[in-house]
């Protein structure tokens, strides 16, 4: 029989509450900021007030860890279900205030109408009606006499009996007696089995990520400055989206804006680029992997309780070295130089827009090839090279888009443990074969997601090599993607319904171009035998019609570019399905050489 790995207590509102003001459980300030609308904060108010049940709270104890001189710290309790409750009855029955979305500062006042009982979030109507208890935290206040508050609000009511106001009030004041449960985690779980536990208890189908986890970790450990790491770590992901929350920080949080880490990441506050706006999941990750040469997060969340994976115990030394570790990582991947740099080579190699990038993970870990490389002194010209091959690499293969946590720890130790040239090769042989050029690839773009992944580097190919749009003299594919260029049809997407073809079929990526929309606006429905005769005369002196150019070689050279045989000039319906097999072999080839190049 297997022994339960919880415990499961009911506790008085009033107990958790001073929990809570004790720091016996844990709330980081910014760990999520308050999310609920003060509707909902009115609804659990009402709730405990009828008597309803409002759900469990779920808290893992940090680890009791131990001391260099042999003693033993006691772990407190992180509260890692149940935040937004929690925060809601401190807003509503302590009046504190509350972190906003916006990362505000504010109080949610709930108001009460004693004689209807019912509930209501402060607003200036209530404010000048005498009949509502503007404020039900005064309910609360260890100061309030109860006889003297409704003695004011009789004076005020003379109407209404006394007995039946105070019995409400009374009523209300003992809304703290009331019980929630605790489910409390065993300190010594591993993360998966918490992450396990906490899937099937939670009836609201949240998943926590191990992020989430590391995230409470940091944020409750005072001892190492973890208040300020969770808050470097949140408010530079925040800014990354949005550059003016620099000035709210500013407002809303003193401290700090005195930090260094503040003054770390102002670079940011003129920052507009959005190819890498990483979100607290992936700067995580990046700065752990880099730092710690370990690619799983449940690793992270471990060693911030000072886990010795050897002995099974924990130990004040290794949780001290590991937020050391992992606060220079952080560091690094916020220094305006790496983080700069490291975009340059993105876009170097074609990936001038979010649009083309769709796999976050092979982003962060070409970022964490950038670290890496830079840690072991490569110079800066093998680190794009690098760094550029590996990015592109790992999106034509997929290769963080299964079982990501696996393959970035298996990447890591052996970029490690040799020469980065010598992995890189080993993994070209195996992934990037002859017979994924000619076949795979070219089985791949048998598609019609224009997401694909293939597309996309085929795109970021044509934006490298400078290519033209299709039909176009000077405007290039980077100036149409960069401006909102729209994707269109080769054959025409009307001209292939017309010949029975579905959404599946005429939607093919081989079908598609970056093109001027007065170009395509032009050639309307035709098939590409007429509009291409049109196009033949115009380079041969006569009348233009189709773009600007305006003879056979830039037509054929335009054509090359964007991967089309000059047998289009006779293609019409019949020749549809032969005209995407070459499209693909020829798309295939040109991102085999782009890669290369790279």
């Amino acid at each position: 029989m297997k022994t339960q790995k919880y415990s499961v207590n009911q506790h008085l509102i009033e107990t958790v509450l001073s929990w809570v003001k004790s720091g016996e459980i844990a709330i980081p300030e910014i760990q999520r900021p308050f999310v609920w609308d003060s509707s909902k904060v009115r609804d659990l108010m009402d709730s405990l007030y009828q008597g309803y049940p409002i759900g469990y709270l779920i808290a893992w104890k940090n680890p009791n860890v131990r001391l260099k001189d042999g003693h033993s710290a006691e772990g407190k309790k992180i509260l890692i279900d149940g935040q937004q409750r929690v925060t809601a009855l401190t807003a509503a029955i302590l009046g504190q205030n509350i972190i906003n979305k916006e990362y505000k500062r504010t109080r949610i006042k709930i108001s009460f109408h004693p004689i209807e009982e019912r509930f209501e979030v402060f607003n200036t109507a209530i404010e000048k009606d005498i009949k509502w208890l503007p404020d039900i935290s005064i309910i609360f206040n260890p100061s309030t006499n109860l006889f003297t508050l409704v003695n004011d609000y009789c004076s005020k009511n003379p109407d209404i009996s006394q007995e039946l106001i105070f019995n409400r009030f009374d009523l209300l004041k003992k809304l703290i007696t009331k019980q929630i449960g605790l489910i409390e985690l065993d300190s010594d779980l591993d993360i998966e089995v918490v992450t396990e536990i906490f899937i099937r208890i939670n009836s609201q189908g949240v998943v926590l990520s191990q992020a989430d986890f590391a995230m409470s970790k940091i944020a409750s450990n005072e001892l190492y400055n973890g208040s300020m790491i969770r808050k470097c770590i949140d408010y530079f992901c925040h800014m990354a989206v949005a550059p003016e929350f620099y000035n709210i920080i500013t407002e809303i949080d003193k401290d700090f804006t005195d930090s260094e880490y503040f003054k770390k990441m102002s670079w940011l506050k003129n920052e507009n680029d959005d190819i890498y706006d990483p979100s607290y999941t992936d700067l995580l990750r990046v700065a752990f992997t880099s730092e710690f040469n370990r690619g799983k997060l449940s690793d992270l969340v471990s060693l911030l309780s000072g886990r010795n994976f050897e002995t099974r115990t924990f130990e004040e030394s290794i949780a001290k070295e590991s937020f050391e570790k992992l606060e220079k990582g952080i560091i690094r991947f916020i220094n305006e130089t790496n983080f700069k740099r490291f975009l340059m080579i993105i876009r170097s190699a074609g990936f001038i827009s979010p649009s083309l990038i769709r796999s976050q993970n092979a982003l962060n870990f070409a970022y964490i090839v950038y670290l890496k490389l830079r840690d072991l002194d490569y110079n800066q010209g093998e680190i794009e090279t690098y760094v550029r091959k590996w990015f592109v690499m790992s999106v034509l293969t997929g290769r963080y888009s299964g079982s990501a946590e696996s393959i970035i720890d298996f990447d890591i130790k052996n970029i490690s443990s040799q020469p980065f040239s010598t992995y890189l090769t080993n993994i070209e042989a195996a992934e990037l074969s002859e017979a994924f050029w000619n076949f795979s690839l070219v089985q791949s773009l048998d598609t019609s997601v224009s997401s694909s992944p293939f597309f996309n580097v085929y795109l970021a190919s044509q934006v490298r090599m400078g290519d033209k749009g299709f039909l176009s003299k000077d405007i290039t594919v980077q100036d149409l993607i960069t401006h909102m260029g729209d994707i269109h049809h080769i054959f025409p997407k009307d001209y292939l319904k017309r010949n029975g073809l579905k959404r599946g079929d005429y939607n093919q990526i081989a079908n598609y171009v970056f093109m001027q929309s007065e170009i395509n606006i032009k050639i309307g429905s035709k098939a590409p035998k007429d509009y291409f005769a049109d196009i033949l005369k115009q380079c041969e002196g006569g009348k233009f019609k189709y773009g600007a150019i305006d003879s056979i070689q830039k037509l054929e050279e335009n054509l090359k570019q964007n991967c089309i045989s000059t047998s289009i000039y006779e293609m019409s319906f019949d020749n549809y399905q032969e005209f995407l097999e070459q499209r693909r072999k020829l798309i295939a080839q040109k991102i085999k050489e782009f890669y290369l190049s790279l």
